[in-house]
């Protein structure tokens, strides 16, 4: 792995944490806890390596439509998991946002994703992106609403709209697309993750589940991408 040819920023499809718990006969939110336990140990090592930038995807907008148990678990372990790990994500440095549509999640939840991303905003090191509620498309619609208003209130023309504008109108905006994409558990699809920002990244796809995956396996998908002719179209 060459340090000095890191992907500036990382997206993580997590995939695979109910079928690591039904193989092991445990219930499906262990295996959503064993999966948050990867994450904060896969961010550390990024942020100990010097990726500047991580996304990783929660929660869907598809993700509404599994059982209300499993919904349920899921958004507690999200709070309880932001309140715990916004201490730890300060004393390492680490900057947390959360990126995605606020509607529907509880007003407890949204307190502590306020909280959290307050507390680690100063933070200089890794930007560790957070998606729940999010989807790619729903994130392309919030952001053409928001220049709609612009043009309707005359703050810009229909022929300023540009790539940079759409860029500046999503939930990454001021940060780099990612340069690398690894999704876990073998699926070989995007899922709606990141559908602008993906355009030109390198996809790595990993047939562990993600309660499984390590530092290890990390450092291979970065060495699988350095090793990629990133031509971004010419010859």
């Amino acid at each position: 792995m060459e340090l000095e040819n890191l992907p500036k920023h990382i997206g993580i499809i997590m995939d695979g944490n109910r079928r690591w718990a039904k193989n092991k006969g445990l219930p499906i939110k262990l295996g959503h806890r064993e999966g948050a336990k990867t994450i904060e140990k896969i961010v550390r090592y990024a942020n100990k390596i010097g990726i500047k930038h991580i996304t990783v995807y929660a929660f869907s907008t598809d993700n509404w439509k599994r059982t209300e148990e499993e919904v349920s678990a899921l958004m507690n372990l999200f709070q309880s998991y932001l309140d715990d790990y916004s201490k730890k994500a300060d004393s390492e440095n680490i900057k947390v946002k959360i990126i995605g549509r606020k509607e529907g999640l509880s007003e407890r939840l949204k307190d502590s994703i306020e909280k959290c991303m307050e507390k680690t905003k100063n933070n200089t090191g890794i930007v560790f992106n957070i998606a729940i509620n999010y989807g790619g498309r729903e994130e392309l619609i919030d952001a053409v609403r928001k220049i709609a208003e612009k043009v309707k209130n005359n703050e810009i023309k229909i022929e300023d709209i540009e790539e940079k504008m759409i860029s500046d109108n999503l939930y990454t905006k001021g940060q780099p697309d990612p340069d690398l994409l690894i999704r876990t558990s073998g699926e070989l699809r995007l899922s709606n993750f990141l559908t602008w920002q993906l355009a030109y990244a390198e996809f790595v796809f990993v047939e562990k589940y993600w309660p499984d995956f390590n530092e290890q396996d990390l450092e291979i998908a970065i060495e699988t991408y350095q090793k990629r002719n990133r031509r971004f179209g010419a010859k």
